[in-house]
């Protein structure tokens, strides 16, 4: 999940400064210091983040996300009479 996000929304193996330091050697090190950094975010977010038990979880499924779901069909319906 890390590698994915780290070349979809970071750009996988460019160097954040342009065309300094960009190479086939630097192009992995700026690929795995990226992955690292997102896998060093979700660690950090699940160990600081409490556990949501299974009743949390079934009224955030039912009660919240699917209205949401159902008002997102309509809209889309909605949006493509239009």
């Amino acid at each position: 999940v890390s590698a994915i996000a780290a070349t979809v929304f970071f750009g996988g193996w460019n160097s954040p400064f342009g065309n300094f330091m960009n190479g086939p050697i630097w192009g992995v090190f700026w690929f795995l210091s990226k992955g690292m950094f997102f896998i060093f975010i979700q660690m950090w977010l699940r160990w600081t983040l409490p556990r949501l038990r299974v009743d949390q979880l079934m009224y955030v499924s039912w009660k919240v996300l699917t209205p949401w779901v159902f008002a997102c069909i309509v809209g889309v319906g909605l949006w493509t009479l239009l």
